[in-house]
């Protein structure tokens, strides 16, 4: 590997360090070598330190490809990059305004300390805003070198502390073999639900840099950092915090002892750093959630985004505003920051795990959301017994709850991996069900699959529900297919005795005014404020069928945008399969003067239960029950 190259991908190790320096690692650290002494500062340094530069080996061959797995996996797992994001903002906010503000500026008038926050909170939305990830990159070169001065500054100033330092009697719940567990697992599994990380990961394989090499420099500044922290926190002190909870915190030690002499050079220099890490967290979350969501979004059938702007719906701003919330709700429970590292231990365990998974075997974990993270949940209640009543086992066993609740999925997963792996060949079916699994997993404008990618042999579904109560079987829906049973007589034919071309295209429309008036029962064009006009139709025929030959006209949603809808065809044959299949593009107009309309109101109401389905998998499984 060429020096350059070792340079440039080290260049990225300052970002990399200070988008994971959020909250809970600069404040934890000084609060843990007190409670649980060195040796639990090292546990939590290291378990975070190596969970960090393991996130980033993972990719530092050129097999796995971060950009290629997270497009596979990142639809499936939104709720779990979400919810650490959230959190990440959230117990950053939390912190600071519990241990800095309040200590450090002792004087202040109230809602001083939340307007210092707000102010972070806008500079660096802005900045993460105006700038893209290669520039913030730089950008936190020039961070880090302020804060190694704020730092060294802070050292070179603090006061010395009065008297000999104590020994912190912490309670067994807090001791350091309570913890190990939670801490070794929440820690080490923690960048790999980061969106920031993955973002990073990505943007450094795009411009040919090692994700190896980066990530190994950022955990060593990473190490340095939090090792700083704590020895601040030596210096000055324990100065000791009781939160609601009863547990004891030491968050605080050092605002607290630089505050005793007022507002110091010494002051400001730490609260500078404190500034840049919570600048530097919330600027990388804004970058990357307004990536994440932009992509997820951009080819998205959701019908909401044919009335909310796609900008407005991949703006961070909603997040942020929970993050916020979460930050004043966890400001009036006033608990110890202890307890905010319990989601991270229990709730999102089993997601986490999975996502690790899934990017081991290289394909999408099959697992049921609902039962993981509801596996999650009942981890964390173990938690919060065992933190609340002081009962030292229960909290080790509820991060064991959690990764018990991922055990299932995962044996699934590698058991298909290895039936997989021991397969001779693929047969003609199931290759093709893989290039559709592939399309789909791609999330955004691939969930809906190309007609080139059903198989011909597709058959009509054997039972429909009744449409409008119909007393006859013959249309109705098959999940998001609309489908119509039809049987040609002589009348359907031409002089060779075939079913004439023209006939084919009339009853594609006759399934649609049906599939219509499925949709929108109480339609009448003689109050109705627009017209529905066919913008476009195409169809390619592929076999011809003869008289009494019972034929199935398929037709669904396809896809829109803010004017046009979209409908999918095809027709088949119960003897000749597939007989043609293709699409019509629907425009809306005003009924007066004819100007083409947003898709309306009702449109929408009526055809959202039968909207392209945005689940991984949910066309393969309509196609294969209509085989």
């Amino acid at each position: 590997m060429s020096q350059s190259r070792s340079l440039r991908s080290l260049s990225w190790a300052p970002t990399i360090s200070l988008s994971w320096m959020w909250g809970l690692g600069f404040f934890y650290s000084m609060h843990v070598v007190w409670t649980q002494g060195w040796s639990g500062f090292w546990v939590f340094a290291l378990a975070n330190a190596v969970g960090l530069a393991a996130f980033g080996c993972a990719f530092g061959h050129g097999r796995r490809d971060p950009e290629t797995l997270f497009a596979r996996l990142a639809p499936r797992f939104l709720p779990l990059f979400l919810l650490c994001q959230i959190g990440a903002v959230a117990i950053t906010l939390f912190s600071v305004g519990a241990y800095v503000w309040p200590l450090i500026l002792p004087d202040a008038q109230p809602g001083t300390g939340w307007a210092l926050s707000a102010l972070l909170v806008a500079l660096a939305c802005a900045v993460g805003h105006a700038n893209t990830l290669r520039n913030l990159r730089f950008l936190h070169i020039a961070y880090l070198a302020l804060a190694l001065c704020a730092i060294a500054t802070v050292f070179a100033t603090m006061p010395a502390s009065p008297g000999a330092a104590v020994v912190v009697d912490a309670p067994a719940t807090l001791s350091i073999w309570s913890l190990l567990l939670p801490t070794l697992v929440g820690f080490a599994l923690g960048p790999w639900g980061d969106l920031q990380q993955w973002q990073r990961a990505i943007e450094i394989r795009r411009s040919g840099s090692s994700t190896a090499i980066a990530y190994l420099g950022g955990a060593a500044i990473f190490l340095a950092l939090l090792v700083a922290n704590a020895w601040l926190s030596r210096m000055a002190g324990a100065h000791l915090l009781t939160g609601t909870d009863g547990a004891l915190g030491a968050q605080g030690s050092v605002a607290a002892r630089l505050a005793t002499d007022g507002f110091t050079p010494a002051a400001a220099a730490f609260a500078a750093w404190v500034a840049i890490a919570a600048v530097s967290t919330i600027d990388s979350f804004y970058n990357a959630t307004r990536w994440h969501l932009t992509q997820r979004l951009a080819g998205s059938l959701h019908p909401a985004l044919a009335f909310v702007p796609p900008a407005a719906a991949a703006s961070p701003f909603w997040v942020l505003a929970l993050a916020v919330a979460a930050a004043g709700s966890m400001d009036a429970l006033g608990l110890s920051q202890t307890a905010y590292m319990m989601p991270y231990a229990t709730l999102l365990v089993g997601a986490t795990l999975c996502l690790v998974a899934g990017c081991i075997a290289e394909r999408p974990a099959a697992f049921d959301a609902v039962t993981v993270y509801l596996w999650g949940a009942a981890a964390a209640l173990v938690f919060f017994v065992g933190y609340r009543e002081s009962v030292p086992l229960l909290v080790p066993l509820s991060t064991a709850v959690a990764l018990a609740g991922a055990a299932l999925p995962l044996r699934r997963l590698f058991a298909e991996r290895s039936r997989t792996a021991l397969a001779p060949a693929a047969s003609r079916s199931g290759a093709d069900a893989g290039a559709l699994r592939g399309a789909l997993s791609q999330g955004g404008a691939a969930a809906a699959p190309h007609p080139s990618l059903v198989p011909d042999t597709v058959r009509p579904p054997v039972a429909l529900s009744i449409a409008n109560g119909q007393s006859m079987p013959a249309h109705g829906f098959d999940g998001q297919w609309f489908v119509m049973r039809i049987t040609p007589t002589y009348d359907d034919t031409n002089s060779v005795g075939n079913v004439y071309f023209a006939n084919y295209v009339r009853w594609v429309g006759k399934a649609r005014e049906l599939f219509f008036n499925a949709c929108m029962p109480t339609f009448d064009l003689e109050t109705t404020r627009y017209y529905v006009l066919t913008k476009s139709f195409q169809h390619d025929f592929r076999r011809e069928v003869e008289e009494f030959e019972p034929v199935t006209v398929r037709i669904r949603i396809a896809g829109h945008n803010r004017k046009f809808v979209t409908l999918g065809h095809e027709i088949h044959s119960e003897t000749h399969g597939l007989l043609g299949r293709g699409e019509q593009d629907l425009m809306f107009v005003d009924r007066e003067s004819f100007k083409p309309l947003d898709i309306p109101v009702d449109i929408v109401r009526g055809f959202l239960p039968f909207w392209p389905s945005s689940r991984p998998g949910a066309d393969i499984g309509e196609t294969r029950k209509a085989g």
